[in-house]
């Protein structure tokens, strides 16, 4: 495995790959990997391609008062896991190769309706900051395939419709939401949790698949009638809810029943660990 710690080593490794018309996979990350980050750079590996994982703690993502200075980095770990799988090239970039003159200053990318509710509404920024990042780490890599997992679903969504919008000759795919074995989707902010913490936070789960099944059971049931309660009995448990939501997969408007493909979306925090999860819904 090959550790590229500036964008003229990754050119440096890259080029004879693509001389030789190898296909370039590419798994974006902040590192502090756990078995969802895994997964889905062994996803990149199965499509036969040359796999490059990048990281790289992105400050124009965190909003004042987040946790970039706490947020974990554990370099020497993930940099083993990702060799005992068998990743060709990660890419470990300074702030300063990203943002030459600093993240503030930098230009950003907006993708407008799909990023202004949900976290972006809760996060103002947040995914402007996510999306300067993918596209440079996007046009350092060039990759032919990219992989992004199903736990961020706005993220994700928002992601391809940038890299529709502007041209990007690459392939989005994703990857299934891993979970432990209670239920709670893997999250490097789960250590945050304190043990009863932990206890509590597979509700989130459970609470989604709750409203789900009552949702698909009667679909002309109003989903107000659905999610009030469960926002409330979340509250009850301990958890502070900036939203529990339907919204449609196609463009992330809220709908009031499933007539089409949608998911529910959920953020909370639990003590000082903001948890999202959601679950996608078949119109059929």
């Amino acid at each position: 495995m090959i550790v590229a710690q500036d964008p003229t080593a990754l050119r440096h490794h890259l080029d004879p790959l693509r001389a030789h018309a190898e296909r370039v996979a590419f798994v974006p990350t902040m590192g502090n990997l756990h078995a969802g980050h895994l997964a889905l750079v062994t996803q990149a590996l199965e499509t036969g391609a040359k796999v490059v994982v990048s990281i790289f703690v992105n400050p124009m993502q965190f909003a004042a008062g987040e946790d970039l200075d706490t947020y974990p980095r554990t370099l020497d770990a993930d940099l083993s896991a990702l060799d005992k799988i068998g990743t060709d090239v990660v890419f470990t970039p300074r702030e300063t190769d990203i943002y030459p003159y600093g993240s503030k200053a930098h230009t950003a990318i907006h993708v407008p309706g799909l990023g202004d509710g949900l976290c972006g509404k809760n996060r103002p920024g947040h995914f402007d900051g996510v999306c300067t990042v993918v596209y440079k780490l996007l046009e350092l890599v060039r990759p032919d395939i990219a992989i992004f997992g199903e736990k961020d679903l706005q993220q994700l969504l928002i992601i391809k419709k940038m890299v529709r919008d502007l041209g990007l000759p690459i392939d989005i795919q994703s990857g299934a939401t891993q979970r432990a074995e209670d239920g709670l989707a893997l999250s490097s902010r789960n250590q945050y949790l304190s043990e009863e913490e932990r206890a509590t936070a597979p509700l989130l789960w459970q609470t989604l698949r709750d409203c789900a099944s009552q949702l698909q059971a009667d679909r002309s049931a109003d989903v107000v009638s659905v999610l009030t309660p469960a926002t409330t009995a979340l509250e009850q448990a301990g958890f502070d809810v900036d939203y529990l939501e339907l919204r449609a997969t196609a463009d992330l408007r809220p709908i009031d029943r499933i007539t089409e493909d949608c998911a529910l979306f959920v953020a909370a925090r639990l003590g000082k660990t903001r948890l999202i999860d959601n679950i996608q819904i078949a119109a059929a």
